[in-house]
């Protein structure tokens, strides 16, 4: 079976075999010299001044980042279940969300977050999506985050970059927390978040001396610059990690970035060549999202017969919505059949007829 899903995403052999060996002890200087080699190439890989790594999924980052930012209130930006979860995080922890709410394929709008800056002086962290992956939306985080900063600059903003850190390069010069996620472009079984900080976020956390317990984050710092962790790590997903980065070094980050743009490009071209309807305004390079009316057949079709398991929808969508992965180390091939699939699937279900278009679009796009 492919697995396409845009989280979790399939690993390869290589992230596989790296995490199959002998189990190595957190506490031992084996695995503190993995784990700093880790942590000081996510800080450069996610442009960040500080980084914590979590043994727990990227939901645990999200609530860590809510209540070590966030004193008074969050405005919080949903456009799809993950935008909700801040919301909820927020409600949660007693936070009066401000929330922001858009269509699915809708991004968020600059002057939105200003008017609400503006009306709301007791908002002091804004939290958001990078990708919005729900419906493979992409928000203007880079416009929204400087505008944010330039209303007030005390504000503290958050970033959940799940679905992004990885699939494309952004600008986070106003961006105080960046999440990540093990299960995404990292190609990782999930387990692990990281948490790229700014310098006036790491000084907040430590000042505050930091929120909770297990998600304590000035705990965390001050376990992780002596290159070990405050609880248990996540020993094999880290190895993995390494892994991971170990590849990139090889390939090159330019390059990493620029083939995942290339397969965006084709296989958006692909979608269009078969009349496929692109669901968000802003798509994400990070997956295809098709709307369709008999989207939840379509996948059905293309799991048992072409043997490509791809995401749905959710909530509204979950019967007319299907996602496909373009993160990570995912080769051009596993695009095209994926896409071809669809093709297939659309002609079984008297939806298209079907004329290979798919692959013969995504083929020369993609090698011209």
């Amino acid at each position: 079976m492919l697995l396409m899903t845009p989280g979790p995403t399939p690993s390869p052999e290589f992230l596989r075999r790296a995490m199959s060996g002998e189990s190595i002890h957190h506490r031992t200087p084996e695995f503190e010299a993995i784990f700093a080699r880790v942590r000081d190439r996510l800080k450069r890989f996610m442009q960040a001044s500080e980084i914590v790594l979590l043994a727990g999924t990227g939901s645990g980052a999200m609530e860590a980042a809510l209540t070590h930012l966030c004193a008074k209130r969050a405005l919080t930006i949903n456009a799809g279940k993950f935008g909700e979860r801040w919301t909820k995080i927020a409600k949660a922890f007693g936070k009066n969300p401000l929330e922001l709410t858009y269509e699915w394929n809708a991004p968020a709008k600059v002057e939105d977050v200003e008017n609400a800056l503006k009306n709301n002086g007791d908002v002091d962290a804004l939290f958001i999506q990078v990708c919005e992956s729900a419906g493979g939306l992409r928000h203007p985080v880079e416009a929204i985050a400087k505008a944010a900063k330039a209303a007030r600059k005390d504000i503290f903003v958050v970033a959940d970059g799940i679905t992004a850190v990885g699939a494309e390069k952004f600008e986070v010069a106003n961006i105080d927390a960046l999440i990540a996620g093990s299960q995404k472009a990292f190609m990782l079984p999930p387990g692990l978040a990281a948490i790229g900080l700014s310098q006036k976020a790491a000084e907040h956390i430590e000042t505050t001396g930091g929120a909770g317990f297990y998600f304590n984050l000035a705990t965390e710092l001050k376990n992780q610059r002596k290159n070990t962790t405050a609880w248990t790590a996540a020993t094999t997903l880290v190895q993995g990690l390494d892994a991971f980065f170990a590849r990139l070094d090889q390939i090159g980050e330019d390059n990493f970035y620029a083939d995942t743009l290339r397969r965006r490009d084709a296989g958006t071209a692909a979608l269009r060549a078969i009349g496929a309807h692109i669901y968000p305004l802003a798509p994400a390079p990070s997956m295809f999202s098709v709307l369709h009316p008999q989207a939840a057949k379509l996948r059905k079709w293309m799991k048992s017969e072409a043997h490509v398991n791809v995401g749905g929808g959710q909530d509204h969508l979950k019967e007319t919505l299907l996602r496909v992965s373009n993160m990570g180390f995912v080769s051009p091939n596993e695009i095209a059949w994926s896409l071809n699939a669809l093709e297939m699937a659309m002609d079984k279900l008297g939806a298209r007829k079907y004329d290979g278009n798919a692959n013969a679009r995504f083929t020369e796009t993609y090698y011209q």
